[in-house]
């Protein structure tokens, strides 16, 4: 499978929908913000053609929501529409784990391995404070789910789920003890791929998710509190 497109380097449209895509997943632009095309324009310098084409884009992958009389906004993700994502996250990464369990090739497998190594010397560089990822390939959860085989179910987790996923991790990265319990849970992910034990892997990701979703609603619920 393709790595996420990099749009960095493609036409005005693709450009400025990675720009606004990275500002919407890392909250430079707040969530409910609305997006009005006379401010858009001008703070990233681009004509309404292309710019339009990149809302149009955000809108496919759920960044953004345009609502009769209301215009177009920024995506919410209130409790509620979190625990949505997280629920399906368990679904169906469980199951494409499953699945490329079963078809992963051993060079493949010592990719992640190789993938996770890196992650933990990003952590250590940030003393053990933030797990973050970067997209595509070198993010642990898109590397499994692209090489599950089944290219429905791919295409549903990465243009539906994916980048709503990366808001909330991105809420939730330096969480205190996250880093070092992700990267454990995500080495006994790797260990039961490569035993090709298929419903043992599942399990795993099913329970590493439903971890974070804990950690999730903890902290959406001291926020509530405070």
């Amino acid at each position: 499978m393709n790595t996420v497109t990099d749009n960095r380097q493609g036409t005005l449209s693709d450009q400025v929908f990675w720009r606004i895509k990275e500002d919407i997943v890392t909250g430079v632009t707040p969530q409910g913000q609305k997006m009005g095309e006379a401010e858009l324009a001008k703070h990233y310098d681009i004509s309404r053609g292309p710019l339009r084409e990149a809302l149009q884009k955000l809108e496919a992958i759920n960044l953004v929501v345009k609502a009769p009389h209301a215009g177009t906004h920024v995506v919410t993700l209130d409790a509620e529409k979190m625990r949505e994502v997280y629920q399906m996250r368990e679904a169906m990464e469980g199951f494409a784990t499953r699945l490329a369990t079963q078809v992963m090739s051993k060079n493949e497998i010592n990719n992640l391995y190789r993938l996770l190594d890196q992650h933990e010397a990003g952590i250590n560089d940030t003393g053990g404070k933030v797990y973050f990822q970067e997209e595509g390939d070198p993010d642990f959860h898109y590397y499994i789910f692209s090489k599950c085989g089944n290219v429905q179910l791919v295409n549903y987790l990465e243009n539906q789920l994916y980048q709503l996923l990366r808001m909330c991790r991105h809420r939730t990265s330096r969480l205190p003890y996250r880093a070092e319990k992700a990267l454990s849970e995500h080495r006994s992910i790797v260990d039961a791929i490569n035993n090709r034990d298929a419903e043992f892997a599942e399990m795993l990701m099913r329970r590493h998710i439903q971890s974070s979703w804990k950690l999730v609603e903890s902290m959406l619920s001291e926020q509530n509190q405070q």
